[in-house]
Formats: structure tokens, sequence, C-alpha cells
């Protein structure tokens, strides 16, 4: 068993049920959530002029090899609507591979860690909440040493809602 770490995002529509929905397909088609993260709403990266996401991080255990998982997430994407128009575009929902264990996975359609996660805050501070004392496999720091380091200044707030997935 691998662990996988996820971060979902959604930034169209109802946001926080298709977290939700991303994660009943999830838990389904990968494997069994044994943490998951507080929902944040986040300021847009990349490109802007959009409304602002929920995003959360997941912890799965999972039989599945990390392309499987990639395979699966996309076709969750799919599934719940995600249209690939614009790169750093608005999406009903994105599912990204953070960290599949501790692999380093250099492919052209499969990059593990996720070669932005270090320079997000939207995906530091959940990661931080579920998984503090993890090293990245490439840059040998812990979460917490990466959240001190980050430049990025993006509105990142963690928000209560009744229903948390």
């Amino acid at each position: 068993m691998q662990e996988v770490y996820l971060l979902l995002g959604s930034n169209i529509g109802d946001r926080e049920q298709f977290l939700h929905q991303a994660t009943l397909l999830l838990t389904q088609e990968i494997g069994a959530i044994t943490k998951k993260s507080s929902l944040y709403e986040t300021a847009p990266w990349g490109l802007e002029e959009q409304p602002e996401y929920l995003n959360q991080v997941l912890v799965l255990v999972t039989k599945l090899q990390a392309r499987e998982v990639l395979k699966a997430a996309l076709d969750i994407e799919k599934i719940l609507g995600r249209e690939r128009i614009e790169r750093w575009g608005s999406r009903v929902i994105d599912i990204d591979i953070l960290f599949y264990s501790d692999e380093v996975i250099d492919e052209a359609d499969l990059k593990v860690p996720h070669p932005y996660f270090h320079l997000r805050r939207f995906a530091v501070e959940p990661m931080l909440e579920v998984q503090p004392d993890f090293i990245h496999p490439v840059l040998k720091k812990s979460i917490k040493s990466l959240a001190l380091e980050l430049s990025d200044q993006l509105y990142v707030q963690k928000i209560n809602f009744n229903n948390n997935g």
C-alpha cells in the first residue's frame, strides 16, 4: 500500500459540493482516506482574474501505481464536468497529485512530487495541517520548513463549513 497526497480545488459553481463529490469518487476509485485537511478559501494562482478557490488536501492509501492514480483523478475530473480550456483557468474540480509516498517520478505527463507544490501557499498550508513532518523527497525539507520559506503571499484562509465533506 502507498500513501498518496492529493490537492483538490474548485472555483466554479457549488465549490464545496464539487469537492465532496470528488472525495466520494476518489475513495471508490483510489482508496481509503486516512487524513483530510480543513477547507481553505484561496486566491487564484497563476491566472488571477478568476473567482477564489476552495482547496483541500486528502491523504489516501492505495494499491494503485502513481500512473493509475493519475488516470483515476483525470477520469473523476471529467465525470464532474472539468473542461481544460485555459492553463490555470477556472475549473469545477482540479485534482493534483502532490506526493506519492516518497517516490520521485519525472515523466512527460506525470511529475511527482508536484513541481510547483513548494511555491504555492494554497497547497502548502493544507498539507502542513495534515502532515507537517512529511519530508519532500526532492527538496529534503519538511513541510514545516517549506511553509516557513514560502514567498507566496496570496490569500489562504482556513474556513469552517457545517459539513466538511
